[in-house]
C-alpha cells in the first residue's frame, strides 16, 4: 500500500483536469502586447478624427458667430450714421427757419445786409437746391 505524502504529485487537487472544468467560465486572456498597440492606435485615430471633427464644428459655429456680430455692427453703424444724419438735417432746419424769421427792422444798415444776404442763401437753397453761398441779386429785397 502506498502512503500518500504531501509533496507527491500524484494528488487528485493538483491536477490539470480539476483546475480547467468545462462549466467553470474562465477570465479572458489577456491582450498580447502588439493586439493592445494595435488596439490603441486604432482608438487614438478615431479619438483623433473626433477632435478635429469637433474642432472644425467649433470653427465654424465661431464663423458664422463671427459674422452675425458683423452684421449687426454694420446694421447698428448704419442707425447711427441716419440718425446723425437725420439731427444734422434737422439743426440745418432749425438754424435756417431761424434766419427767416430773424426781424431785421431794429438793425443797423450793415446788420440787415448780411440777414438779407443769408435769407437769399436759404431761400436758393429751397428753391433750387443749391448749397453755395449768395453771389448774385436775383432776390433783391429792397422793400423790406
Amino acid at each position: 500500500m502506498r502512503r500518500h505524502d504531501s509533496t507527491s504529485t500524484d494528488s487528485p487537487l493538483d491536477s490539470p483536469m480539476e483546475t480547467e472544468s468545462p462549466f467553470v467560465p474562465r477570465p479572458p486572456r489577456p491582450i498580447g502586447r502588439k493586439a493592445a498597440k494595435a488596439k490603441r492606435g486604432a482608438t487614438s485615430t478615431n479619438d483623433c478624427v473626433q477632435l478635429l471633427e469637433q474642432i472644425a464644428k467649433s470653427a465654424s459655429l465661431r464663423i458664422e458667430r463671427d459674422l452675425k456680430r458683423d452684421e449687426m455692427d454694420m446694421a447698428r453703424e448704419e442707425a447711427f450714421v441716419l440718425q446723425q444724419q437725420m439731427a444734422q438735417e434737422k439743426d440745418i432746419e432749425d438754424r435756417e427757419m431761424k434766419i427767416m424769421a430773424m426781424d431785421t427792422s431794429h438793425m443797423s444798415p450793415e446788420t440787415k445786409a448780411y440777414w438779407k444776404l443769408r435769407r437769399r442763401d436759404v431761400m436758393r437753397k429751397k428753391l433750387f437746391n443749391d448749397d453755395g453761398p449768395s453771389n448774385t441779386d436775383w432776390l433783391n429785397d429792397e422793400n423790406h
